[in-house]
Parts: structure tokens; C-alpha cells; sequence
């Protein structure tokens, strides 16, 4: 059953892009703004078995958002949800599909790694911050859903000054009873994460709990700061 209901997952996936790529086409050849790309993104994550709740309110646009990270389901919710673009490795850029994919919804290239081109990937960052929010997995990779790994400031120094009038969300992110069997960890391949979601049976309930924005004061500060919101979050939610 597993294969069959992997199957039946993946011809709607297919189907909803093949549907909303030419009503995309058409909002970009008349040069205004694409709402597809996150509908898109959104459907999918219901596709996949996710029933969102989301909780507090999220920030329109002039915010960066930090949240902790579980699986590549996360994008999908956040992009659908609050209307984010993302940061993300470089190398992604050539996954087949998925950079497409990626780059469909405005996602920010950078060469995480290369000392040399700090100052690039922070310039990008900083450009990208405005009528959308950006959004930025601080932990790195992919965590447990049970423990917080030390927040990254690198990418902060965006900034550090901010640009005026941004300010920072911190979001929590939590699948329920799910989170530790959706969580993608370990050694696991992309390959082997999607299909173990794609055959699982049933649905899920992923939290977002958009928590109180923090106004920018140093990058170090700002990881400290959204790091201990996302945690007082998850043991508020699981006691």
C-alpha cells in the first residue's frame, strides 16, 4: 500500500504543477508579481499529509525569519504560509527540479562554505529583504525536532545594521506526534526522506507558531535571542 499511495502522491503533484505553470506564465508575462509559485508550494505540503495550524501573526514583509529546521516539508509550509523566500546552498541551484523549483520561488543562491564569498552571500541576503519575508534555517541542517542546534550568525550580518523598518521573526516549527518519524536526519538521502513521506499513511498536524518579532541589535544577539523563543515555544506547546 505504501507504493500505491507514494504513487497516487506523486501524480497529484504532478498534476497541480502541470495546472497552475501556465497560469504562472501568464502572470509573469503581464509583469506583475506570481501568487502561484507559494499556492503551489502550500498545495503541496497538503499533498503530502501535512493539515497546517498556524499561530500568531506573521509579518508581511520587511522581516527576516528564523526557524528551526525538521525536513524540506518545512519550505513547502513556510512558503505557502507566510509568503517566504529562502536561503539556501548553492549546490541546490542544480538538483534536478527541485532548482528549478526553487529558483520558480525567488530562492537566494549561496556558496555556503567559501570564507572568500561571505561578503556576496550577506549582500544577497541583504538585497532580498523587502516585499517578501526571507527565510533562513539558522541550525544549518535538519535537527531532530527534539533539540535546538546552536543557531549560525554568519548570514545575520545582513543585519548588522539592518535595513530600516526590518525586523526579525522567530518561528517554531513542530509536526505533532509526527515531528520525530518526519524529521530527516542521520545519513538519510533527499531520495529515501521524500519517499518514506510519500508512502506514509494518514496525515499530520504541522505547527507554525509565528512568535513576537525581535528588533535587529547585532547578528550573534539575534541567533541568541530567536533560538531561546523557539525553544520556551516548544516546551510551552509540549507540556
Amino acid at each position: 500500500m505504501g507504493a500505491i499511495r507514494a504513487g497516487l502522491r506523486l501524480i497529484a503533484l504532478a498534476a497541480l504543477l502541470l495546472t497552475l505553470l501556465p497560469v504562472h506564465g501568464l502572470w509573469r508575462l503581464a509583469r506583475r508579481p506570481s501568487p502561484w509559485p507559494r499556492r503551489f508550494l502550500g498545495t503541496c505540503a497538503r499533498i503530502v499529509g501535512a493539515r497546517p495550524v498556524t499561530m500568531g501573526t506573521p509579518l508581511p514583509r520587511d522581516v527576516v525569519i528564523l526557524a528551526n529546521h525538521l525536513s524540506w516539508i518545512d519550505i513547502l509550509l513556510l512558503a505557502g504560509f507566510a509568503n517566504a523566500v529562502f536561503v539556501a546552498k548553492g549546490e541546490l541551484r542544480a538538483a534536478p527540479l527541485v532548482g528549478w523549483l526553487a529558483a520558480l520561488n525567488d530562492t537566494i543562491f549561496v556558496a555556503r562554505g567559501e570564507r572568500m564569498a561571505v561578503g556576496a552571500q550577506v549582500n544577497a541576503v541583504r538585497a532580498a529583504i523587502g516585499p517578501r519575508p526571507v527565510a533562513i534555517f539558522p541550525e544549518g541542517t535538519t535537527g531532530d525536532g527534539m533539540t535546538l542546534l546552536p543557531f549560525k550568525s554568519a548570514l545575520l550580518a545582513a543585519l548588522d545594521p539592518a535595513p530600516p523598518g526590518v525586523r526579525v521573526q522567530p518561528v517554531a516549527i513542530d509536526y505533532g506526534a509526527a515531528t520525530q518519524e518526519l524529521a530527516w536526519t542521520g545519513g538519510e538521502t533527499g531520495v529515501a526522506h521524500a519517499l518514506r513521506v510519500l508512502r506514509r499513511p494518514g496525515g499530520f498536524t504541522a505547527h507554525l507558531r509565528f512568535l513576537p518579532p525581535i528588533a535587529p541589535a547585532g547578528r550573534k544577539a539575534i541567533a541568541a535571542a530567536a533560538q531561546q523563543q523557539i525553544e520556551a515555544a516548544w516546551v510551552r506547546d509540549r507540556e
